[in-house]
């Protein structure tokens, strides 16, 4: 993924709006972005081009049983084609793989699952350059099937045969949803994680590739995901990006900040903050247990938050985080009871103490790579969603609301989010669009 600046956003879209209930003021609209990391690159065609790489027919393959009752697979959009493009950059391989935390995470999950992988075999979704690939091909398994529909593939191959893995790891191109595995599989294993967790939607992928060849009791890696959020106090990047304009070079350029704020806050932003800019705990938005979560989840995701702010502060808005874990498929998850710290991002305390509806195994048994703002960096960063103006909160003032996270009927790529939040008596509904 592509960062573009100190407090890279890189989405654009005209679908944003922050509405305070009771004035129903909304502030004017403009469009303006940066490049993403995981940019959206102009359409061409990735299936094109590519030698000595395994392909997949347009249309399923033939030997398919008729008596199977399996849909159709959802048809290639446009949208979808300019996705798999863009992966074909270097660029986005080379800043994913350079983030120690998220690729050394992996090979350590693998590592730590050396025993369901040796001798076992494997589907790595969306592989890339096809790391993950051979990292399984050395702990053992006895096949990985290196599924990627970009153009990357042809790359992931020469590595492969590069380290003289030909024998052991197959690359296939195109989309799971078309490519064609004529066995049952032990493990998949995919980094499939976008912004906010879902951004890109590539989670559907892996639930296909369960749901069409994973052995009952498979492992899937990571197995569970928990998306975050909490309200934020950011004094530093308003400054920056508002109040810079009050005084420029001794010159009043202050009729400058309300367009200032709709370029710098009507999209949500991808940046790092710290521990000291979160003002309470975090509430869970959505657990995924990956070995039953169903893809029609995904097409929504709602919850209704409480928080209690623990200090007094401006609020700049809410951050977004995720972690996701690596744990064998015996594992019993349950019920973390201790409160824990942002920094890990391990559990989630409800203002009434109870513990939010997040079923997950003990975090001393599971291997967790965190984007909280306390855990070490990734390329992920966290997701900012801001408000044109701040809030002021006093320490344990309540802050509530709902937050919604839904495919956009444009492109299921790109992300509608719908907050509403009230504070002090007053009601507002913020809108934008992740694309």
């Amino acid at each position: 993924m592509q960062s573009g600046g100190d407090f890279s956003n890189g989405f654009h879209g005209d679908h944003h709006r922050e509405l305070e209930m009771e004035d129903k003021q909304v502030p004017v609209i403009s469009s303006f972005g940066r490049a993403k990391r995981r940019s959206h690159a102009g359409a061409r065609d990735p299936r094109g081009g590519l030698a000595n790489v395994l392909r997949v027919s347009d249309q399923l393959g033939e030997q398919k049983s008729l008596e199977t009752s399996e849909s159709p697979p959802p048809p290639c959009t446009d949208f979808d084609v300019a996705y798999f493009h863009s992966y074909a950059h270097v660029g986005i391989h080379e800043e994913m793989i350079k983030d120690r935390a998220r690729t050394e995470t992996y090979r350590e999950a693998i590592m730590q699952h050396q025993s369901l992988i040796q001798g076992k075999v494997v589907v790595d979704v969306g592989c890339g350059t096809g790391i993950l690939s051979i990292f399984c091909a050395q702990a053992g398994a006895k096949r990985v099937y290196a599924v990627d529909a970009s153009d990357i593939a042809v790359q992931a191959k020469e590595v492969v045969n590069a380290n003289s893995l030909s024998d052991k790891v197959i690359v296939l191109h195109g989309r799971v949803e078309d490519v064609e595995i004529d066995e049952e599989v032990d493990v998949i294993i995919s980094e499939w994680m976008g912004y906010m967790l879902l951004y890109e939607s590539m989670l559907g992928s892996v639930i296909t590739a369960r749901d069409r060849w994973l052995k009952p009791g498979g492992l899937i890696l990571p197995s569970h995901a928990t998306l975050y959020m909490a309200p934020v106090s950011h004094p530093d990047r308003y400054s920056h990006s508002i109040d810079f304009w009050r005084n420029v070079y001794g010159i009043d350029m202050s009729a400058m900040m309300q367009l200032a704020k709709q370029c710098a806050f009507e999209e949500p932003s991808v940046e790092s903050i710290s521990g000291e800019n979160v003002l309470t705990w975090p509430e869970v938005v959505k657990h995924i247990d990956c070995q039953t979560i169903k893809i029609q989840e995904l097409d929504s995701v709602t919850a209704r938050y409480k928080f209690n702010s623990m200090m007094r502060a401006p609020m700049h808005g809410f951050a977004f985080w995720f972690d996701v874990e690596f744990s064998g498929p015996t594992s019993s998850p349950a019920k973390n009871t201790s409160e824990t710290s942002v920094a890990s991002g391990s559990s989630s305390i409800s203002p009434s103490g109870e513990v939010n509806q997040k079923k997950r195994t003990n975090p001393s048994d599971a291997l967790v790579l965190s984007t909280s703002p306390e855990a070490p960096p990734t390329h992920w960063q966290q997701t900012i969603v801001y408000f044109y103006d701040p809030i002021d909160v006093e320490q344990d003032q309540v802050i509530e609301g709902s937050v919604t996270l839904s495919q956009s009927k444009e492109n299921r790529r790109f992300m509608n989010i719908h907050l509403e939040y009230s504070s002090a008596g007053r009601s507002f509904v913020k809108e934008s669009v992740m694309r």
